[in-house]
């Protein structure tokens, strides 16, 4: 049996160094091949995780599509062949619940591979399924569209979204929160790279017979499997035994940061776990209901005085502030403390979220702006800090895996938090209340959320030893 350190990687068979003809039969993709000499530059990891994370993070970007696809057959109008934008809806959806499922199911897989195979499979899945997308739109077959985007690339989602995370917590045992961040904050950033860069295509490639939309799908499939392969390649992990310079483990751990391991297999069913998945799941939900509906909201709300234009600026401000909160508050979560920040998360939300009713019938746009900026930041903040969670609560041998398998909590609230956004609107006008006046429901049933995430927060502790994986044990 080959002895296997808390990152994974082997030593040989019973320990003794691999021969130069075994270290020849490695191929390119194998871990050992990705094991850095002890004076790399740590910094040259984050832009390779980020490479993979700006790429899929086209997904928050998809709703570019959903116009153009509405009218394939019919030109500048839909025709009665045409699919609905329900049905074209479902794509996205399917997308993030397969990346939910996936980074469940392969988190294991990803931290036995290392992170090059896991990265390269994921350019496979999220680049393959922009192509056979593409043979489903310009064959007009939906149960392609959603194959190909909803499940291929969303296993490229959930393979991509955890490939780089655990690696980059092994180099930055000091910093994990901001090097979670560095990573994460790629995703939420994806879109403005993404959406423009899709209207120019489908400018480009539209012709009397096309509106450019399958080109465009090619295209794209092809830029991001370039990127996300250049990320691959350039990615790299630590040796085992690996510590920055100047750098020691602190004697007396912070409270709630353990120096100890726990497998995936035991995390996965101890309390602390499911605590963490509620912490995620409430403010996931929270936050994502908004931002699918941020630019109905604000027009409903101030009827009259916002226009579409001004909206839209709107969503992209959201965007700004989800993107940059991810590092902000994962750094900021390095000195805080993780439950500290969460605290911090829950509280200012319940706040925020009560006070918008008031807002809104006080009629200041600027109070509404700044306060779903602050709550879109802090949703972005909750996905770059959960790794780091994770990480103190379990250490780091199968902290990429556990981290797949959290990650279910944002396919739920996926679900969730739009449902209740709107069939709670809905059913408030359906009563007669005015549409400047539907959202105060959905906001105080966000504040009740929210008090659940809390108390969450408040009940972690400490996992009990009786978990932690024996030192020089296989962890494999």
């Amino acid at each position: 049996m080959s002895a296997t350190t808390p990152d994974g990687l082997g030593t040989g068979r019973d320990g003794p160094p691999r021969s130069a003809d075994d270290e020849q039969r490695v191929g390119f993709f194998d871990r050992r091949r990705t094991c850095a000499p002890r004076d790399y530059n740590r910094f040259l990891v984050p832009p390779a995780a980020l490479a993979v994370h700006l790429s899929i993070g086209q997904a928050y970007a998809f709703s570019t599509f959903n116009l153009p696809l509405s009218t394939l057959l019919g030109g500048e109008h839909a025709s009665p062949n045409d699919w609905s934008l329900v049905q074209i809806g479902w794509t996205f959806s399917i997308a993030i619940f397969v990346l939910g499922l996936s980074a469940a199911i392969f988190g294991r897989w990803v931290e036995r591979v290392g992170p090059r195979k896991a990265m390269g499979v994921a350019a496979l899945c999220f680049g393959g399924g922009f192509l056979v997308a593409a043979l489903g739109i310009a064959t007009h077959q939906l149960a392609l569209l959603y194959l190909g985007y909803g499940v291929l690339g969303g296993c490229g989602l959930g393979i991509g979204y955890i490939a780089p995370v655990s690696t980059l917590i092994k180099w930055f045992p000091d910093r994990p929160g901001m090097a979670t961040g560095m990573a994460i904050m790629g995703f939420g950033g994806g879109a403005m790279i993404a959406a423009p860069l899709s209207l120019f295509l489908m400018a480009h490639f539209r012709s009397p017979e096309s509106n450019g939309v399958a080109a465009t799908f090619v295209t794209m499939g092809c830029l991001y499997f370039a990127f996300m392969m250049f990320g691959a390649v350039m990615v790299r992990v630590p040796p085992g035994d690996w510590r920055p310079v100047g750098w020691v483990a602190p004697r007396t751990p912070r409270k709630l940061v353990t120096q100890a391991h726990v497998a995936v297999d035991k995390a996965w069913r101890t309390p602390q776990f499911w605590l963490l998945w509620g912490v995620l799941c409430m403010n996931v939900t929270a936050g994502i209901g908004v931002l699918g509906q941020a630019s109905p909201m604000i027009q409903e709300m101030f009827g009259g005085r916002v226009t579409p234009a001004a909206a839209a600026g709107f969503v992209g401000l959201l965007s700004l502030f989800n993107m940059g909160g991810r590092f902000f508050w994962a750094s900021i979560s390095d000195y805080l403390g993780r439950r500290n920040t969460y605290f911090v998360f829950f509280l200012l939300g319940i706040v925020l979220y009560a006070t918008v009713p008031s807002i809104g019938r006080a009629g200041s746009i600027v109070g509404f702006v700044a306060a779903f900026a602050l709550i879109l930041s802090m949703y972005g903040g909750g996905f770059a800090t959960i790794p780091a969670y994770l990480r103190d609560m379990f250490g780091t041998m199968h902290v990429g895996a556990i981290h797949g398998r959290v990650l279910t909590a944002w396919a739920c609230a996926g679900v969730l938090g739009p449902v209740l956004v709107n069939y709670l609107r809905q059913y408030q006008i359906d009563n007669g209340v005015a549409k400047a006046q539907a959202y105060s429901v959905t906001m105080y049933v966000m504040c009740g959320m929210l008090l659940i995430g809390l108390l969450c927060n408040l009940a972690i502790t400490a996992v009990d030893p009786r978990h932690h994986h024996p030192p020089g044990e296989d962890a494999r």
